[in-house]
C-alpha cells in the first residue's frame, strides 16, 4: 500500500474539482541570434491541475519538462497556446504570491545563515515583521534545520540546501506548491519526511506540481501524471490507470499449508496453462525496510548524526494554531517526534593515585648547571666589546693593504 492510500484528502479523499492550472495549445520555440528557430522544447502541450491534487511531470533530460514550469511561473513567455493560473495570466504579480517554488539547484545567497535566508524571502512578500520571524521558527524547526540556524547556507550539503530550499518555498504560505526534484540529495529519512509533508499540503488543499526523476516518490505520491517526450505529452492519466496491468490477476493470502496449496493450484490449472502460474512471497519496498531499521535502532537508544523536523509549522496545519491536529499532522508528528537517548553514566571510581617521586632522577634534574657566558651589563664593558670588534673588522677589510 502507497502512501497516498494511506493518508485521506480532504471530504471523500479525492481532489476538489476546481481548477486551478489550464494549459491549452501550449508551444515554446527557442530561437538563434538571427531569429531562426532552434529547438522545440514544448510542443502542443494541454493539460489541467485541480486543487487539492498532487500533480507529476514526469520525463527523460531535455524532454521540455522544466521549459512548462518556466512558462507556468512566468519566466519565460510561451510562442503559442494559452496558460491560465488561478484564473489569471502567470505573470500577473497577486497570482506570483500564490506561489512557492523549489528549483532544481538551490539559488541561495551564500553568506547568509539559515533564519536571514527564510528573513530575506519573507520580506519579497511583503510579510509584517512578527509574522516573519514565527514562520521562519517553524519552518526551521519542520526542516530539522534549528540547530545550524547560524552557519551560512554556502557551507551546506546539497541535502541540506534542499531543506532550506523547501522552507523558502513555503514561507508565503502558498495555495500552488512547485517543487523540481524536491528530494534529491537527501538521505532516506528525509525523502519520507518532504513526501509527507507534501501529502499534508494536498490534503490542506494546496496543488502540488511534481517534478522528479525518481519514479518511486512519483508512485507514492502523485495523484495524476504526465509523462513527457520530445516536448510532447506521451501519456497521461491517474497512476491506477496507467499502471493496471489489466492481463493478469494477483491473489494475496496467508501462509497456506502444503496441502492446501496443492488443492487451490490444481483448481487454477484447469483454466490457466502451468507455465502461466507463478507462486511467490510478497515483499515490501526497500524504503520501507530501510526506515523500519531505523526505527527499530532508535528505539534501542541509537543516536544518528542527523537531525529530522520535530513537527509540521504551525501556520501551515489544517485547523490553524492552537486546533486539533489533522491526521496528516499527526503522519508527521509521528516520523519526527525526537526519540530519548540513553544518558550515558558517570563512574564512581576514584581517580588512580599519583606515582611515587623517584629521589634519585629528581636529584639529578637539580642540579646546577654551567654558567652561560656572561653578558656585559656596563656602558664600559659594552664600549670595550664595540672598539674590540671594530679592530677585528678593520684588520679583515684592510690588513693587507700596505
Amino acid at each position: 500500500m502507497t502512501a497516498i492510500e494511506t493518508l485521506n484528502r480532504g471530504s471523500g479523499g479525492q481532489p476538489s474539482t476546481e481548477t486551478v492550472i489550464s494549459v491549452r495549445g501550449l508551444v515554446k520555440v527557442f530561437k538563434d541570434f538571427w531569429g531562426r528557430p532552434k529547438a522545440r522544447a514544448v510542443d502542443n502541450v494541454s493539460f489541467d491541475v485541480r486543487r487539492g491534487e498532487i500533480f507529476g511531470l514526469l520525463g527523460p533530460n531535455g524532454s521540455g519538462k522544466s521549459t512548462t514550469i518556466k512558462m507556468l511561473l512566468g519566466l519565460l513567455h510561451p510562442t503559442k497556446g494559452h496558460i491560465e493560473v488561478f484564473g489569471k495570466s502567470p505573470r500577473d504579480v497577486a497570482t506570483k504570491s500564490r506561489i512557492g517554488y523549489l528549483p532544481e539547484e538551490s539559488y541561495l545567497y551564500r553568506y547568509l545563515n539559515c533564519h536571514e535566508t527564510l528573513d530575506f524571502f519573507g520580506n519579497l512578500f511583503q510579510l509584517p515583521d512578527g509574522e516573519r520571524q514565527k514562520r521562519a521558527e517553524q519552518l526551521l524547526e519542520m526542516v530539522g534545520l534549528n540547530q545550524t540556524r547560524t552557519r551560512v547556507v554556502g557551507e551546506f550539503s546539497k541535502g541540506m540546501q534542499r531543506r532550506i530550499g523547501l522552507a523558502q518555498a513555503l514561507i508565503n504560505d502558498p495555495d500552488l506548491v512547485i517543487l523540481d526534484e524536491p528530494t534529491a540529495g537527501l538521505d532516506p529519512i528525509g525523502c519520507r519526511e518532504v513526501k509527507d509533508l507534501i501529502l499534508a499540503l494536498a490534503q490542506r488543499g494546496k496543488t502540488v506540481i511534481l517534478s522528479s526523476h525518481l519514479l518511486a516518490d512519483v508512485e507514492d505520491l502523485c495523484d495524476r501524471v504526465v509523462i513527457y517526450y520530445g516536448g510532447k505529452i506521451q501519456a497521461d492519466g491517474t497512476l491506477k490507470e496507467l499502471l493496471t496491468e489489466r492481463d493478469s490477476m494477483r491473489i494475496t493470502t496467508p501462509p497456506l499449508s502444503q496441502e492446501t496449496m496443492q488443492r487451490v493450484l490444481e483448481v487454477i490449472r484447469k483454466d490457466v496453462a502451468e507455465d502461466k502460474i507463478h507462486v511467490d512471497n510478497p515483499t515490501q519496498n526497500l524504503e520501507s525496510y530501510f526506515l523500519g531499521v531505523v526505527q527499530r535502532a532508535r528505539a534501542a537508544g541509537e543516536t544518528s548524526g542527523a537531525t529530522s523536523g520535530h513537527h509540521v509549522a504551525a501556520y501551515l496545519q489544517s485547523g490553524g494554531e492552537g486546533k486539533s491536529p489533522s491526521q496528516a499532522d499527526k503522519m508527521l508528528e509521528r516520523l519526527a517526534a525526537p526519540q530519548a537517548v540513553a544518558t550515558p553514566t558517570i563512574s564512581n571510581q576514584t581517580a588512580p593515585a599519583a606515582p611515587a617521586v623517584d629521589a634519585t632522577k629528581l636529584a639529578a634534574l637539580t642540579q646546577s648547571q654551567p654558567p652561560l657566558q656572561s653578558v656585559p651589563t656596563s656602558t664600559t664593558e659594552l664600549k670595550i666589546d664595540l672598539s674590540k670588534a671594530n679592530e677585528k673588522l678593520s684588520g679583515m677589510l684592510g690588513g693587507d693593504k700596505k
